[in-house]
């Protein structure tokens, strides 16, 4: 009964093209129940269907809930949640594969994107109240059920003081943080999907002197930072039309015209990283951003990759690289926490780039911590004792 009603109100509120709010919802589930109906069972339907048609429908309950990280769905019994400790199995189920069929193609056009038989996939954005929620769906035939991931990406409001306290490093690591930020040392933050790279950078940007102006430049506004002059850019996807879309790399030339003191990108993915290394190697010192990389020393190859696809010959790459970034910070997720595992600082090497191991959370300083303490040394700063 609950699917024919639900059936019949889809079709009574597409037909009457008037705004999908609670109240016109209420009004098409009194109209199709049939017969009198209490209050009571008008309440109890009207919720079964506002699941189907608002927000993220049965899984909205986990995308609220603020331990969560990733919502992944493989069958329509099959909802796996990540709250920081692994996948689990989550109890919430839809009633059948078109339901789950459904909610994604409901959720690619919240995003003005299309999601068909034409299209079978979509990666998109979904705006929140809080944070954003990065949406990838895939449809059959590409696979044998509808998939649906969710992403949690919520805002990064963490400052130094505040992962200290949760364990991600100790108070000299701190001092040699805070150390890093105001010698203007240009700094990229490495690590996995979900370790906390992006709350890392936005702690980091929190000891940035107030006196200064950053400009971030992100695809969503996760970069909350402890700071009164941040300016955020965003990226906007193309519409249903394929047109209007606003890269990163667009982003990166026009925030160079803001005046910004320290330039920030989110994280870089793309051919954007020849308009970043560009402008860091332009007076703009002290910047960062997030990379996808799995330890320190795969920096110098996995921006390699992503400079060829701005057509950034490898020999340029590695000349601007070593001039315009000084420190790569590593971020792991251990059970139960996260943590900055390394501090690396780049250096030539022959005609090329590599990072050396300056600090390690398991052997301690290392062979690159006399460089880090000449780079610091010569921007008036020095490591903590």
């Amino acid at each position: 009964m609950t699917g024919e009603l639900i059936d019949r109100v889809r079709n009574r509120l597409a037909g009457s093209g008037a705004p999908l709010t609670s109240s016109a919802v209420a009004t098409a589930v009194r109209e199709d129940a049939g017969g009198l109906v209490g209050d009571a069972d008008v309440l109890d339907r009207v919720r079964v269907v506002q699941r189907e048609f608002l927000g993220a429908g049965v899984l909205e309950p986990l995308l609220r809930d603020p331990a969560v990280t990733d919502v992944l769905v493989t069958a329509p019994d099959e909802v796996w949640v990540d709250r920081g400790d692994g996948l689990r199995r989550a109890p919430e189920e839809f009633p059948d594969e078109d339901a789950v069929r459904r909610l994604a193609q409901r959720l690619a056009l919240a995003t003005g994107r299309r999601l068909d038989d034409a299209q079978p996939w979509v990666d998109a954005w979904l705006p929140r109240a809080v944070g954003a929620v990065r949406l990838h769906a895939v449809l059959p035939p590409v696979s044998e059920g509808t998939c649906l991931s969710l992403r949690v990406l919520r805002p990064a409001v963490h400052d130094i003081d505040a992962l200290r306290r949760k364990g991600a490093f100790d108070e000299p690591t701190a001092a040699l943080l805070r150390s890093i930020v105001a010698a203007r040392l240009a700094f990229l933050v490495v690590g996995g999907a979900g370790v906390g790279k992006t709350t890392m950078l936005a702690a980091m940007l929190g000891e940035v002197p107030s006196t200064e102006r950053i400009v971030c430049v992100e695809e969503a506004g996760e970069l909350h930072p402890a700071h009164p002059h941040v300016v955020r850019l965003l990226t906007r996807p193309p519409n249903v039309e394929g047109v209007g879309e606003i890269q990163v790399r667009d982003l990166v030339r026009q925030a160079l015209r803001m005046r910004p003191d320290r330039l920030v990108v989110g994280e870089v993915r793309g051919a954007e990283v020849c308009e970043l290394l560009a402008a860091l190697n332009t007076g703009h010192d002290g910047g960062g951003g997030t990379l996808h990389a799995n330890s320190p020393q795969e920096v110098p190859a996995r921006m390699e990759a992503l400079a060829a696809l701005g057509g950034l010959p490898r020999a340029a790459l590695h000349s601007q690289l070593a001039a315009a970034v000084q420190v790569v910070l590593h971020v792991q997720r251990t059970p139960g926490a996260r943590r900055l595992a390394a501090i690396g600082v780049l250096r030539r090497s022959g005609d090329l780039v590599e990072v050396q191991t300056a600090w390690s959370v398991h052997s301690g300083w290392g062979p690159g911590g006399e460089a880090l303490a000449n780079l610091l040394s010569e921007r008036g700063g020095a490591l903590p004792c």
